[in-house]
């Protein structure tokens, strides 16, 4: 082996632990997708290294359970993904989930696949791409180029940054779907789900809500309660609102004859068509940020959503166009800004990021899909700083930095210096358990 090889291994290993510190402690994280873990899970985390070398094929029940393994060794992982699956499916109402999903997108896919089987129906109507929906749910991506589905488009009202809920049914009772879907990357208002359920119903397409996004919203009831206003799945990360660890599930409920057929084909598709390794140790984490929701997840769910309609509305004062304003911004944890006249969205991420803020640009309903490199405008997601403990005010404070950078009032490198100040009042995280410890004790003593 050359040096070079061994020069690789240093750098790796420097370059681990400046993330760390540049992304954990000096930066100001308002990327939508990404969530903040509590102490606790972190240390769960920690406490579940074996699992992480194990593997775990096999089969559930339609509870969700561990129904049979193919390996040994397996009397407490069942446990394990037993327990896990118990306390989400209590979370969310519901009394089917599967927890081996690795991703959000592997939720999809599983799901997508095996909707598709089942219904033997090839079609699939979406959100359009540049309104928000995950490139998952495109031709050009997962349901078109992997799995093979026909993609239509719902109705999009630019007005009300949602979907036409008329002019979507029309599309659904036409093109006789196997699927519909709801939910997205860029999600700022509740779903027509009561208004296109019927509509779905009418010509036996299952109904997705792709909750990626807005999972720890749902938990804390501010968003919307898909189960209950017409999906038939939900599927979701579990590391977006929802503060656990990398992860996917999928939710429903067995409650006739037709979900038997759905879920035991989307089983199918996650395994063995999907899944081999489940990632086992991210279970347990999981398990425990249920419990964290379980305890903190409304007062979470409504100090982000009221930080990004802060934000929304303090961008919208000082002149940066928001999309959604006369509907007040958003009702879930992101913002989509218009930021074309100062340069696009591409230069002014760029921007922010030298100043230590991290955004990332966005198409938004209006833009041409084309012109994904360089879009109009910004996602801003409010999860991570809201667990940090910002508040309304603190809220201002950041978008005035932001503001100094977006119309180039100051230098970048200037106002890196204040992100790094103020990102240093904020050390610890809320809404959590700051232990396992604290974790047992909690559950002890409300068992």
């Amino acid at each position: 082996m050359n040096q070079s090889f061994f020069e690789a291994v240093l750098e790796l290993v420097e370059a681990s632990r400046a993330h760390e510190k540049y992304r954990a402690a000096d930066c100001i994280n308002l990327i939508a997708s990404e969530g903040l873990k509590s102490p606790a899970v972190r240390e769960m985390l920690r406490l579940s290294q074996d699992l992480e070398c194990r593997y775990a094929e096999g089969e559930n029940d339609l509870e969700g359970h561990v129904k049979v393994r193919y390996y040994q060794g397996q009397k407490y992982i069942t446990k394990i993904e037993n327990y896990a699956a118990d306390l989400m499916k209590d979370l969310f109402g519901c009394n089917w989930v599967d927890v081996r999903l690795v991703s959000g997108t592997h939720a999809n896919l599983a799901t997508f696949k095996g909707l598709s089987m089942a219904t033997k129906n090839n079609r699939m109507v979406v959100a359009p791409l540049s309104c928000g929906a995950h490139i998952s749910h495109d031709y050009t991506g997962l349901a078109g180029e992997v799995i093979g589905l026909e993609t239509i488009d719902h109705a999009y009202d630019v007005n009300e940054m949602n979907i036409d809920p008329d002019k979507s049914a029309a599309v659904i009772r036409k093109t006789k779907p196997g699927i519909v879907t709801f939910g997205g990357s860029l999600f700022l208002f509740p779903h027509p789900l009561k208004e296109l359920r019927e509509a779905a119903r009418e010509v036996d397409a299952y109904v997705v809500y792709d909750a990626a996004h807005v999972l720890g919203l749902i938990a804390g009831g501010q968003l919307q309660d898909p189960l209950r206003e017409g999906a038939d799945f939900i599927n979701a990360s579990t590391h977006k609102t929802f503060p656990g660890p990398q992860g996917g599930v999928i939710l429903a409920n067995l409650e006739d004859k037709r979900m038997r057929v759905g879920i035991k084909s989307v089983q199918h598709s996650i395994f063995p068509l999907t899944t081999s390794n489940t990632h086992l140790a991210r279970l347990p984490a999981m398990g425990l940020a249920a419990l964290e929701m379980k305890v903190f997840g409304v007062e979470l769910a409504k100090q982000t959503v009221k930080n990004a309609q802060v934000a929304g509305e303090h961008f919208c004062e000082n002149g940066v166009k928001v999309l959604g304003e006369k509907k007040g911004f958003t009702r879930s944890h992101q913002i989509a800004v218009d930021i074309q006249e100062y340069g696009g969205g591409k230069k002014i991420a760029e921007n922010l990021e030298e100043a230590n803020i991290i955004v990332n640009k966005n198409l938004l309903p209006y833009d041409d899909p084309k012109n994904k490199k360089n879009p109009s405008g910004l996602r801003i997601g409010f999860q991570d700083v809201t667990r940090r403990g910002f508040k309304e005010d603190d809220i201002k404070r950041l978008c005035d930095l932001m503001i100094d950078v977006i119309k180039g009032k100051r230098k970048p490198s200037d106002v890196r210096e204040d992100t790094i100040a103020l990102r240093q009042c904020f050390k610890e995280i809320k809404y959590g358990f700051q232990s396992i410890d604290e974790t047992v004790k909690y559950a002890e003593k409300h068992g």
